[in-house]
């Protein structure tokens, strides 16, 4: 089978971490178990699948367990507890100048400024700097020491660093594209480094974030905000629109706001919406647009309104250009991805799906806030910057910043969840979480800098000028058909249509 194979001296079985079945299906002696960090908190209803694993080894006395993963959050990792209860073991190699044994740190690679190209290591030591013929030719020499009571656990720690396949100025450039982002840069320290990474629980004080706030209308956009999209709350007793603009960087403004007030269950408020759907933004040097994606929420109590409103006006003309209307939902979830595939909810009578129905896309809302609250912690303007006016309300930052990441256990597992303190609103941060999904859904985080001079660009249209009044160009004489003429275009017309009545 796939799954299952047999070997003179023994056999090998792959199971999947969220089958149970597979993971209690026979005894096992050697257990590989890789990305632990992945794995699900249980495997079906049956528990934790790493405990499910170590149970099949029950009766051999020789048994082995590995784990395997690159480390992810800080507090809910797997490999990061597994790793505290070992030896903590590290590979020091010594250096080609003094012979001193050290561990690669990544403080020690440095380089000029500007110039990641020429990274080099620089001993711990004796400060001599090594070339990468060098670094390699100490890495074949290097042994493991640990750093802690052995107590029947070994851990292995190892980064990048040690990489043969990968040289310090490659990791060096990938550091500093990373670092702009603090989400590109959790990913480097991951993957690059082997460590965990800790989130930002709060984001700024609110007070803070407002003393940033800039002067410009609400309403108009700067002319670097290139891509507007609309992030669409839906109360009892109102809906909340807010348009962000997005430029090269992913650096974001907020340019609108509007509120329209009335029972979701009636067509009055989304009349409004679709007015102020077709109402362009004007931008400080000319052109306007219209938010090119609009993101609704249909996980309240108005789901069925929600759709009805998004499978009219799903793909539509604006004055400005073409608009998408779309339905998403929240996940909580930490693993799920900002913007989702869609899956179809529309029915016909025998209950198959209709193939061109309403699209339901999933939004990862705890990955969104967790980059909007590491942006918000960005304090110069530039790649990853959030903008806004002081024209908006004053609880428009108490809103953006209403939640926090608490750590809670689920089936006696840690895991990180938002988590919204009583009286607290947060429509303005669910608004933003939609924007920048729609965004997303659009390609913003596989835009490049000639992107947004070509794409980018089309989504504006430059300001109409009318045009100067001018003499009126001269009508040709018309000449009267002569005799002959007449009777060919009677001999060439198409035939009368119509029936035996008037075919006489």
């Amino acid at each position: 089978t796939l799954l299952h194979k047999q070997f003179p001296g023994g056999h090998i079985t792959l199971a999947g971490s969220n089958s149970a079945a597979s993971l209690a299906s026979r005894p096992i002696r050697v257990i590989i178990a890789d990305e632990v960090d992945r794995y699900p908190v249980s495997a079906g209803t049956e528990g934790d699948p790493l405990a499910l694993a170590e149970k099949r080894t029950a009766t051999f006395w020789n048994r082995k367990i590995v784990k395997v993963s690159t480390p992810t959050v800080k507090g809910i990792s797997r490999i990061e507890a597994a790793y505290e209860e070992s030896d903590k073991r590290t590979f020091h190699v010594p250096c080609p100048h003094c012979g001193e044994a050290q561990e690669l740190v990544w403080g020690n690679v440095r380089w000029p400024d500007g110039k990641p190209e020429q990274a080099a290591y620089f001993c711990a030591h004796c400060g001599a700097i090594w070339a990468e013929s060098e670094r390699i030719r100490a890495i074949r020499g290097g042994h493991w020491r640990p750093s802690a009571p052995f107590k029947g656990i070994a851990g292995f720690h190892i980064s990048e660093l040690y990489s043969p396949w990968s040289k310090l100025a490659k990791i060096a450039i990938d550091f500093l594209r990373a670092k702009e982002f603090p989400e590109r840069l959790k990913t480097w320290v991951n993957t690059s480094l082997g460590q965990t990474w800790e989130e930002a629980r709060d984001a700024k004080d609110s007070s803070v974030i407002r003393d940033r706030a800039e002067d410009y209308e609400l309403g108009t956009a700067p002319d670097a905000a290139l891509m507007l999209t609309m992030g669409v709350d839906v109360q009892g007793d109102r809906l909340e629109a807010y348009t962000w603009g997005y430029g090269a960087g992913e650096e974001a403004w907020v340019v609108d706001f509007r509120a329209f007030y009335g029972d979701p269950a009636r067509t009055v408020v989304w009349d409004q919406l679709l007015e102020h759907l077709d109402r362009p933004i004007k931008y400080a040097g000319g052109g306007e647009a219209t938010a090119r994606s609009v993101a609704i929420d249909s996980g309240g109590l108005h789901t069925q309104e929600v759709y009805a409103f998004c499978r009219k006006h799903a793909n539509r003309r604006t004055p400005t250009g073409l608009q998408q209307v779309m339905a998403v939902k929240g996940q909580s979830q930490g693993s799920k991805a900002i913007i989702g595939k869609p899956t179809p909810q529309d029915v016909d009578l025998r209950g198959k799906l209709v193939k061109h129905g309403i699209q339901l896309w999933p939004v990862g809302s705890s990955a969104a806030k967790s980059v909007i609250y590491a942006r918000l912690n960005i304090e110069t303007p530039g790649p990853g910057f959030i903008h806004a006016t002081k024209a908006l309300a004053e609880d428009f930052w108490d809103q953006l910043t209403a939640e926090r990441l608490v750590t809670k256990y689920v089936r006696g597992f840690p895991t990180l969840e938002w988590f919204l303190p009583k009286g607290r609103r947060n429509e303005a941060l669910d608004c933003a979480v939609y924007a920048y999904a729609a965004a997303c859904q659009l390609g913003l985080q596989r835009m490049r800098g000639r992107d947004w001079q070509t794409k980018a660009a089309r989504m504006v249209r430059p300001a109409s000028t009318p045009a100067a009044p001018g003499p009126e160009p001269p009508t040709a004489p018309v000449t009267p058909a002569t005799p002959e003429q007449r009777r060919r275009q009677q001999a060439y017309a198409p035939p009368r249509r119509g029936s035996w009545v008037t075919r006489w």
